[in-house]
């Protein structure tokens, strides 16, 4: 079996492939967390869905957190047992990265598109919603071309609700209609469509900056949400990074 991890800046991602995704899991990204604290948790979802953790032969990582890499690897090594290959801009992806330099783009970005060009094809945009959110493009050559990185709606809305003395918390939903007639409902209005507006704007100068039609795919944990509320996002994907990590792994070992 293989064990495919992202470690991103909020959440840690975790699949396990036997042919297939048999299960996967999403755990809070604890910066101090220790080698057995993690151990623990990821032993601990093992058992909870039945797969035995002593036949994992393969962990491939992509992490976005430093500071955790040295504490991820000592855990894996120490509670399943083998060496992770951590993916960075050396790893073999099969994409010409055209990044300025090509050891500064957010590994998560590059994992992302190889999955979407993979299953959608080329060109291909990804837009990966987590606590920020990034634009990813391929061209029809197959070259990572670049892309953009924007505050993550959750960051935004904290922002919103952090710096204002009487705006309440709200549930980060599409609400009935744009002009709402509530402080909690105009707050949500301006939250989601104000967000899904500030994705087809971007996305609409991508496209024409390309000189190309691309797919256009979502992910991460707020995809399905403001993709509700996109003209232009043509499919949302939430395994795609565990996906890029295992295609990875076959062209890599």
């Amino acid at each position: 079996m293989l064990l495919v991890i992202d470690v991103g800046n909020s959440n840690i991602t975790l699949g396990v492939y036997r042919d297939e995704l048999l299960a996967q899991w999403r755990i809070a990204t604890n910066p101090l967390g220790t080698v057995d604290e993690y151990g623990v948790d990821v032993r601990s979802l093992f058992e909870r869905a039945q797969i035995p953790f002593l036949e994992i032969e393969a962990i491939v990582v992509a992490s976005v957190v430093p500071q955790l890499n040295d504490t991820i690897k000592t855990m894996l090594e120490v509670y399943l047992g083998p060496t992770p290959i951590f993916v960075d801009h050396t790893t073999d992806t099969g994409l010409n990265i055209l990044y300025e330099p090509a050891s500064a783009v957010g590994i998560d970005r590059i994992v992302d598109v190889v999955a979407g060009v993979s299953k959608y094809g080329k060109p291909c945009i990804v837009v990966d919603f987590g606590t920020a959110t990034t634009f990813n493009a391929v061209n029809s050559k197959g070259e990572f071309i670049g892309g953009l990185i924007a505050p993550g709606l959750k960051i935004s809305a904290e922002a919103l609700f952090s710096r204002t003395a009487k705006l309440p918390r709200v549930e980060i939903k599409r609400p009935p209609k744009v002009i709402a007639t509530s402080t909690t409902e105009a707050m949500q209005s301006g939250l989601f469509y104000g967000y899904a507006s500030l994705v087809d704007g971007i996305l609409r100068r991508m496209i024409e900056e390309m000189g190309e039609t691309p797919r256009i795919v979502a992910t991460g944990g707020l995809a399905s949400l403001i993709a509700d509320g996109s003209e232009l996002i043509d499919v949302v994907d939430d395994t795609l990074i565990l996906e890029g990590l295992r295609l990875i792994y076959q062209r890599v070992r």
